[in-house]
């Protein structure tokens, strides 16, 4: 019996679904995840329209619109909140950003393979290092009066090292954590994209006469754009948010004129004073902010004839 067309694209199609079936099990998991930690929550955005209360719950506590929104916009803290937050994020793209692509191109230069592969695993064991434990180590070691840094300092004729009780320091020992903690691990995505890079582009160069370094910023630099370019863009979608582990570990009385970012806010206002419904407005402009750089950077991509995200 000859079958018809329709039945020949079903039966097609349960083929596919019978084979595709192993695959589509091992994406349950993470997808499920996705579904009950980032879109269900979304729901608890609409208290931030509210006053919130939990004895009412979200749909009979009081609809007050805007108000949220215009406090946070006329806090007073609101521009020191700010430019906390952007002076981080500026550093952190500036100088952790690059910081694993040239690892990576420099760990791809190396040679010697048993010494390439030690390097590696050395530079990204910090990343399995808790963060506490890295900002615990910081504040034994520079602390003001038994600290080894400042002892030894004392034992020189030199004076003390304030590290965290000094406002001009307490970023730069943010970034430099960041960077001893995360530069390896950062470095394994370029690492895969430089060794999926056909060798006879190399090969050729070296026939036309080219060194090292004309290797690199004609062939490496340029195959390692696409990837550069899609980590960019994610990473500006969380441009207003700092993260709050880190810098609130090494938050103080001292530094706060400068260490108080979005994330710390929250916490304090939201979490200790249980303002649920203004620090939720607070993550929502969050998300906006970084929703509209994402959308905004890959559509300069896209028109710029560069791959995008999507």
């Amino acid at each position: 019996m000859r079958l018809s067309g329709d039945s020949r694209a079903s039966m097609a199609r349960m083929h596919y679904m019978k084979r595709a079936f192993p695959i589509f099990l091992m994406i349950l998991p993470g997808l499920l995840s996705i579904i009950l930690f980032k879109y269900l929550p979304m729901f608890g955005v609409l208290i931030s329209f509210q006053n919130f209360s939990p004895f009412r719950g979200v749909f009979d506590s009081e609809w007050v619109g805007l108000d949220h929104f215009i406090r946070l916009f006329t806090e007073r803290q609101f521009l020191t909140l700010l430019k906390n937050t952007l002076v981080l994020n500026l550093i952190d793209i500036c100088f952790f950003f690059p910081a694993p692509i040239v690892f990576s191109l420099i760990l791809n230069e190396v040679r010697l393979r048993w010494f390439k592969t030690t390097l590696q695993t050395v530079v990204y064991l910090p990343h399995f290092v808790s963060m506490i434990v890295v900002v615990g180590v910081t504040v034994v070691l520079f602390s003001g009066e038994f600290g080894g840094f400042n002892q030894f300092l004392e034992s020189v004729g030199l004076p003390r090292y304030r590290g965290l009780g000094d406002p001009d320091h307490f970023r730069w020992i943010w970034l430099l954590q960041n960077i001893w903690k995360e530069v390896g691990w950062s470095a394994i995505i370029y690492l895969a994209a430089l060794a999926s890079i056909d060798t006879t582009l190399y090969e050729a160069a070296g026939i036309d006469g080219a060194n090292r370094w004309r290797k690199i910023w004609h062939i490496t630099l340029p195959s390692l754009v696409p990837v550069i370019l899609i980590l960019f863009i994610l990473r500006l979608g969380n441009f207003i948010d700092v993260g709050f582990e880190h810098v609130f570990l090494l938050q103080n009385p001292l530094n706060l004129a400068v260490s108080d970012v979005f994330d710390t806010y929250i916490y304090r206002v939201g979490v200790q004073q249980g303002e649920f419904s203004y620090t939720t407005a607070v993550g929502l402009f969050k998300s906006v902010i970084g929703l509209v750089l994402v959308l905004s950077a890959n559509a300069i991509a896209k028109r710029s004839g560069k791959e995008g995200v999507y």
